[in-house]
């Protein structure tokens, strides 16, 4: 039984437009505009599956004036990029348009706050699959079966690097074109749901990476009307990935922002329908709107209600004004943390403050615990093993170093983050190329050993809650032999000291003095317990090693 549904396009400085679709034979179907600026027909329909496009007279400025383009809907949920054409695809069921059918299972189950979070950055294409076949790619479902890896790991938030649908069938998703539309290469809409429900079946948080400085560059937008929505052309051409959204562009006619209203709308549709739990905002320096900003974490936050939400800024370099009291984001990437520690583990420098300033961010300025993400690497910069390769650091000694990086990224104040396969050691050079995991890596003795080590920290961290507060005290700094010791603390009593040796040399019977409290301590790394009296311990400590002190 055939049901009228609406088709609707927000075009309101466009002379004309029309529906044409597989329903009609690809013959236009005339649309009438109304006050609100939208074009609007109702097409009756049979349940099913259909593809359409809108024909409309475009107002961008690179085309002939009032010239006719095909443009896929700006709202599409889902896209058929198989066609070549960019068809929009509209699902009815039951005489309703339909996402999909998906049934969520797991709403009900607890997902840890902010200041519990270890997340797990990963590219969906690379992260898994294809370890036998090197044509296979990644999919939403390849991931799902590497979740309770990541549960074993200790993970308990996955960030996705973006899946809104692009061109082609591998990119990293910084050049969105359909901002309603999950990557179609990666798998179906309800395999995208899965992925997120049973991540939450698993305890496990599920932020997305969101473009919101910028489209692709033939977006739907773009032709529709370009410059009622993007600035004309680039405000920092030396960092610019495609036309820009305007956000102080304000229609008074119709009393509207039309880029926030877009942006609002699709980060409302993503909150909801895919249930996420936080929002990467990519660029924001670049976005350089904190009023837009304020109102789009706001509207994120709103339409997740009653669960935990995060926003993060990547904003580089970092500042605390977008976090801090009136900054609009939860947290921030914390890119000198990053800088800092690369140049430390790779023995280029010894700068106590700049150690200091890296582990405890409010010498920064940033106010507290959830502020800062920190990281030894991500999608942007190479692994910590190219790094040290390319300062010919190699084998045991690579790996020795990788642990005491390892130790300073979850026991600093602020929420740590893994970019994955970082864990064991994957060592392949970040390329914009697809390039997989080496899961194989995990059979070997040295990369096994790291696994293990990442997974007893990051148990350590979520069972030590003196890691999950912004209180950190430096209590003993030796510019000499290289050492600096911190402690971490609660009002609870939880403690944790920890002392990093940042020489190439064995410090033999080293005491480190202002131990915060007498008597026993168990020293995690090496699993031995030690008494301290006269507020000091005496410890033999090797070169590029971290010693994990827990009060007991």
């Amino acid at each position: 039984m055939a049901k009228p549904i609406e088709f609707n396009l927000f075009a309101p400085y466009n002379e004309a437009a029309s529906l044409i679709g597989s329903f009609s034979d690809w013959k236009p179907i005339s649309m009438k505009k109304r006050e609100d600026g939208y074009f609007r027909t109702t097409v009756e329909l049979e349940d099913g599956d259909y593809k359409y496009k809108f024909r409309v007279q475009s107002k961008s400025w690179f085309f002939e004036q009032d010239q006719w383009v095909d443009v896929t809907d700006p709202y599409a949920t889902d896209i058929d990029e198989m066609s070549g054409n960019d068809d929009s695809v509209v699902h009815i069921k039951d005489g309703e348009r339909v996402v999909d059918t998906y049934v969520w299972q797991h709403d009900d189950k607890h997902l840890p706050a902010n200041e519990e979070l270890v997340i797990y950055e990963l590219h969906v294409g690379d992260f898994s699959g294809g370890e036998d076949d090197p044509h296979a790619r990644g999919k939403y479902k390849h991931v799902v079966e590497k979740l309770d890896y990541l549960s074993e790991l200790g993970i308990n938030a996955v960030e996705l690097m973006p899946v809104k649908e692009y061109p082609g069938d591998y990119s990293w998703g910084y050049n969105p074109r359909h901002f309603f539309a999950p990557e179609s290469s990666y798998g179906p809409t309800s395999g995208l749901k899965n992925l997120v429900d049973e991540c939450h079946a698993r305890g496990i948080r599920v932020i997305m990476d969101g473009i919101y400085n910028h489209s692709e560059s033939s977006a739907p937008l773009t032709q529709i009307d370009h410059d009622y929505w993007y600035h004309h052309e680039p405000r920092d051409p030396d960092n610019n990935w495609g036309p820009e959204f305007n956000y102080e562009h304000y229609d008074e006619n119709l009393e509207t922002y039309p880029a926030r209203k877009f942006i609002g709308d699709t980060v409302r549709y993503w909150v909801s329908e895919y249930h996420l739990d936080g929002i990467r905002y990519d660029a924001a320096r670049q976005i350089a709107n904190y009023d837009f900003m304020h109102w789009i974490t706001e509207e994120a936050r709103d339409t997740a209600s009653m669960k935990p939400f995060y926003n993060i800024a990547e904003h580089i370099p970092e500042t605390t004004s977008i976090t801090n009291a009136d900054g609009p984001m939860d947290g921030c990437w914390h890119d000198s943390f990053y800088h800092c520690i690369k140049d430390h583990i790779c023995g280029n420098t010894f700068d106590l403050e700049r150690l200091k300033d890296a582990i405890d961010a409010k010498r920064q300025g940033f106010m507290g615990a959830t502020n800062v993400v920190n990281y030894l690497t991500n999608h942007d910069h190479d692994r910590l093993m190219v790094e040290l390769g390319n300062n010919n650091i190699f084998d045991e000694e690579a790996f020795r170093r990788l642990k005491l990086g390892a130790a300073i990224l979850l026991t600093a104040m602020g929420i740590p983050m893994l970019w994955m396969g970082q864990e064991f050691g994957e060592y392949k050079p970040n390329t914009q190329e697809s390039s997989k995991i080496e899961w194989g890596l995990l059979g070997n003795d040295l990369n096994r050993n790291l696994f293990e080590y990442y997974k007893g920290l990051i148990h350590l961290r979520k069972s030590n809650h003196a890691l999950y507060t912004e209180n950190v005290d430096f209590i003993h700094e030796n510019p000499e032999d290289k050492v600096l010791a911190y402690s971490r603390w609660n009002d609870e009593g939880s403690r944790v000291v920890v002392v990093a040796n940042f020489s190439e040399n064995f410090l033999g019977g080293y005491q480190v003095s202002n131990f915060s409290n007498n008597g026993k301590w168990h020293e995690w790394t090496g699993n031995y317990d030690v008494e301290a009296s006269d507020n000091s311990i005496t410890i033999d400590i090797g070169p590029y090693e971290a010693k994990v002190f827990v009060w007991q």
